[in-house]
């Protein structure tokens, strides 16, 4: 009678399967799909970016080469568009203009901020009767074409003898009739810990110190984003300034580019294609100086339990 070890199991029992081979594409392949994918991410940024290329080009081209000129970048480039910006438009410094669209678009990412976290630190982190309602209500309000709200608007505001002021254009953001921010915010505060606002209860705060203690520092990413979408959206805001300001002094960069049209319809084509390149660089220099903050603030952003 024989004895069976576990040993003798080992060498008499049944081989194990050879290991699959690794799964991969081939790399010529591979290297094939990583060089189409370069090829056409470069296509796709030579769409995006041509226009700002034509722009610093036709700057630095005579007015009467412009239109109709197939040339990106001109074989002999002059300055006299940019030294024309020195002399002003209608004797008002071009410094105005920017001053002027300065002013507006700090007041709107100011009025934006406080606003709008307000009305979502509400909507999101305090229970009241009718609270659902009104957040339906408010993003309904998203529906509404701006043509809808022009008329009624203005004849309020020029009732009030407010027109050719800064008021009808800044006093909304101060009322955070913005419902796309207010959504935005709303969004972020709903997935923040409820046990923060327990805590900080049980320490005695209200909500104000919630609000400006912890809410607000988590919030940095919907703040930054809030941030730099309400500078470039009023920085280029042609149509509020339009109908609220009238007097040249008052007008933004968007109404001075206007400016370069004579009364007999004729254009100044290279000053206004120069402006229009320099009034790139705030925007520009906005969202540099603000990227990284939002950059850091996604990435420190996520809560460990």
């Amino acid at each position: 009678m024989s004895t069976t070890t576990p040993a003798s199991k080992a060498r008499t029992g049944p081989l194990a399967p050879p290991s699959a081979p690794r799964r991969g594409a081939d790399p010529v392949r591979r290297r094939g799909g990583s060089l189409a994918w370069h090829l056409g991410s470069l296509l796709v940024l030579a769409v995006v970016l041509y226009p700002v290329a034509w722009v610093a080009g036709a700057s630095f081209k005579p007015s009467r080469e412009i239109v109709g000129s197939l040339e990106l970048f001109p074989a002999a480039p002059i300055l006299e568009n940019f030294r024309g910006l020195a002399d002003g438009i209608a004797d008002i410094p071009i410094a105005t203009f920017f001053e002027n669209s300065l002013f507006y678009a700090l007041g709107s990412v100011i009025g934006i901020l406080v606003s709008c976290s307000l009305t979502a630190y509400a909507f999101a982190r305090i229970r009241f009767a009718g609270r659902n309602l009104l957040f339906s209500l408010m993003i309904g309000t998203l529906l509404l074409p701006y043509h809808v709200l022009l008329i009624p608007q203005y004849v309020m505001f020029q009732k009030m003898e407010l027109i050719n002021t800064y008021v009808p254009l800044l006093i909304g953001k101060y009322l955070a009739t913005e419902a796309f921010f207010v959504f935005l915010m709303v969004q972020f505060m709903r997935n923040l810990p409820k046990e923060l606002d327990e805590a900080a209860r049980i320490d005695g705060c209200g909500h104000l110190r919630i609000y400006w203690s912890i809410v607000l520092p988590l919030c940095r990413p919907a703040l930054i984003t809030s941030a730099i979408f309400t500078f470039i959206n009023a920085w280029n805001d042609f149509m509020g300034p339009l109908i609220y300001l009238n007097e040249p002094g008052k007008y933004t960069v968007s109404l001075g580019m206007m400016m370069f049209r004579d009364q007999e319809g004729v254009a100044n084509y290279g000053g206004m294609i120069a402006m229009s390149l320099v009034a790139l660089l705030p925007v520009l220099l906005f969202f540099l100086a603000f990227q990284r903050y939002l950059i850091d603030g996604m990435a420190t952003s996520g809560l460990k339990g």
